[in-house]
């Protein structure tokens, strides 16, 4: 009974309601709308290095934004100006004295200097990350769950022992790489998809392979939050489900494009303009009439920070 009813709170958009995003995505449809680790990635002009930093930016995009952009930069500063050229010559023996003293949060060192081995792994057989990508993917499949379970898992058979001095049961760099049939949301790895794959002004479009409509959401925890409020979804758990529910709500409105909306409704909650769950309601939210944010019934502790992967 209550899956049934959580059901009939789903709600298909209507016009009106597909005219107010629109409206707020004109309104963040600019390189400069919101701080975002994408922005990083487009000072890269060569279409190498932004699949590497894309990946690696993406890859890091867990936590508070100034400590994600601080660490994103720091590694940027240990590959130097060419990313990808960095990545093919990769030698751990050599290389990894600029790496290994990098730490985000519980990312180390040597969890990057295991990417920088899989990253070039993918460059020296398939000769671009997306090529590595699409040799798993079936075009025809409705999105793109399948080649991320087959991306991650080809991935993580990289030999990584000059990575990790002993080699841990599941190592960290694993975190990069998860996977759907886990029930993982994949939230950075779709991240890392929308920029490489949708064109305009904040996404780069430098792939070509893949269509923009097989893309699922990346899946945060302001996304979860927005997602709920606008009946987008009846699932309360982060996870793969919720990701695809959402992305089909919103490929009821534009199927071509279903995730054309999330870098607007992503930064709406950045700027905590969402009511959902909150006292506030929506007295500040530029989605305002067409949002049902629940009433506050009763006192939230501290906010669940959501380990987006």
């Amino acid at each position: 009974m209550a899956e049934r009813r959580s059901r009939r709170e789903t709600s298909r958009p209507s016009s009106h309601f597909q005219s107010r995003l629109e409206e707020l995505y004109r309104t963040f449809d600019h390189p400069d709308a919101a701080s975002d680790p994408v922005q990083i990635v487009r000072r890269y002009t060569a279409p190498d290095d932004r699949e590497v930093v894309g990946f690696c930016a993406s890859a890091l995009a867990f936590g508070r934004v100034a400590s994600v952009l601080n660490s994103i930069e720091s590694l940027l500063a240990a590959m130097g100006p060419h990313p990808a050229a960095f990545v093919r010559a990769f030698d751990p023996k050599h290389d990894r004295k600029t790496i290994d003293p990098l730490v985000h949060r519980w990312i180390r060192g040597r969890d990057l200097v295991a990417l920088m081995l899989i990253l070039q792994r993918m460059l020296r057989e398939a000769g671009t990350i997306e090529q590595f990508f699409v040799a798993g993917d079936e075009p025809a499949a409705p999105d793109i769950s399948a080649a991320l379970e087959s991306f991650s898992a080809r991935a993580m058979q990289t030999n990584l022992r000059a990575a990790y001095i002993r080699m841990p049961e599941r190592p960290g760099v694993c975190y990069f790489f998860p996977r759907p049939s886990a029930g993982s949301a994949c939230k950075r790895l779709n991240l890392f998809l929308r920029w490489m794959v949708r064109r305009d002004a904040i996404d780069l479009g430098t792939w070509t392979q893949v269509s923009p409509s097989r893309l699922i959401i990346p899946l945060d925890t302001h996304v979860i939050r927005l997602g709920r409020c606008l009946r987008f979804t009846r699932y309360s758990s982060p996870n793969w489900k919720m990701a695809a529910e959402i992305t089909a709500s919103l490929r009821s409105m534009n199927a071509e494009d279903p995730v054309r909306y999330d870098f607007s409704l992503c930064h709406v909650g950045m700027m905590n303009a969402c009511g959902y769950g909150r006292a506030q309601g929506d007295r500040q939210c530029p989605l305002r009439g067409i949002c049902r944010p629940k009433p506050r019934a009763r006192k939230l502790g501290t906010e669940r920070t959501l380990k987006g992967n």
